[in-house]
């Protein structure tokens, strides 16, 4: 699958990216070559192979009792944070309006 540089900027757009001219040819490339490998998968007759329902078969998932203990001191909770008001980390707004 062929894609310009017009493509490239749009899905650069949408990811909210900054390409350089050079970047724009080259992605074109690249992404039209992982298209191109993405849709060749698309052919291949997956028929007779069946299903895989756990990608780690044999593995365990290993959990411990969930039992109730003291929780971090105010304090020391705050102690690395960058801006703190009134006991509670203070974080930039991230929405506007």
């Amino acid at each position: 699958m062929q894609l310009t540089e017009k493509d490239v900027e749009h899905v650069a757009a949408l990811a909210r990216l900054h390409v350089t001219e050079e970047q724009k040819r080259v992605l074109a490339i690249e992404l039209g070559q992982i298209l191109a490998y993405a849709q060749e998968l698309q052919s291949l007759d997956l028929t007779d192979i069946p299903p895989t329902t756990q990608a780690s078969a044999g593995s365990k998932t290993v959990t411990r009792a969930d039992r109730p203990r003291a929780s971090l001191p105010q304090a020391l909770a705050l102690a690395n944070a960058p801006d703190e008001d009134e006991g509670q980390f203070r974080v930039p707004a991230v929405l506007e309006g």
